[in-house]
């Protein structure tokens, strides 16, 4: 591997760290960046994803160990988990089937998808706080945001936008929103990494040890702190600052695409 070719991983390792947890599309984001660097081999890039994904997953189960324990006295929170996953995890399962994926990853709709989802985070997050998550989260209310989320499974949408959004229009707060979205990750994440990994199983080799080891490490480091970070983040502000981020990205890429 060269020198250029480990610093591009490293790039998407951050990438991948820190847009997973931010309202703003991790998927979507590693879809240019791999455009970007024009990485040849399609099944390196996919053994890095689900490397830096697992990072993702191991680094949210450690930021909530304390809640994922006490989830084995709470089987309504535990329910309300599995009623937000089985959607994404089905509808994910068809379009991997399908082979649909290779369709959705088209630059053009990673723009409009990263507009149009940012204008609906800007108007859900100014819906006030209405109910607390511990005490009020119906089965209703986790299904309709499990909804939400497989409108994530199109780049450009973000996993933690298109949920945060939902649960603010329900009438959460900002960080009873993100918390419940990072817990409903757990089971996506870990979803979408077995998938990865059998469908790569049957072509692996010694030299994609490097990208697991490289785009685990950094991912897990650089989700800590993203997590942390973020939840700090909405206790005090808006989230209107990723809606900026995500409309200039939007239009920067349409201006890219029209040159």
């Amino acid at each position: 591997m060269t020198n250029s070719a480990l610093l591009s991983l490293i790039c998407l390792s951050i990438i991948q760290g820190i847009t997973e947890w931010l309202p703003i599309s991790s998927s979507g984001l590693l879809v240019i960046f791999e455009e970007a660097v024009m990485l040849e081999d399609k099944n390196k890039n996919l053994l890095f994803n689900i490397a830096a994904h697992t990072g993702s997953l191991i680094a949210v189960i450690i930021y909530f160990k304390k809640e994922i324990f006490s989830i084995i006295n709470n089987i309504p929170l535990l329910q309300n988990i599995i009623i937000a996953t089985t959607p994404v995890v089905i509808f994910g399962f068809m379009i991997k089937v399908l082979n649909i994926n290779l369709f959705l990853q088209d630059i053009k709709i990673v723009a409009y998808a990263t507009i149009f989802f940012s204008i609906i985070l800007y108007f859900c997050d100014k819906v006030s706080v209405k109910i607390k998550f511990n005490k009020n989260i119906s089965n209703r209310n986790a299904l309709y945001i499990g909804l939400a989320q497989v409108l994530a499974l199109i780049p450009g949408t973000s996993r933690s936008g298109i949920t945060i959004s939902c649960a603010r229009y329900l009438g959460f707060s900002r960080l009873d929103s993100a918390k419940f979205s990072f817990l409903i990750s757990i089971p996506t994440l870990f979803a979408a990494t077995v998938l990865g990994i059998g469908e790569v199983a049957l072509n692996f080799d010694r030299d994609l040890i490097i990208l697991l080891l490289v785009g685990f490490s950094f991912s897990l480091i650089v989700s800590l702190l993203s997590i942390k970070v973020f939840l700090s983040f909405v206790e005090k502000h808006s989230l209107t600052i990723f809606v900026i981020i995500r409309l200039i990205l939007g239009f920067l890429l349409l201006f890219y695409l029209a040159n």
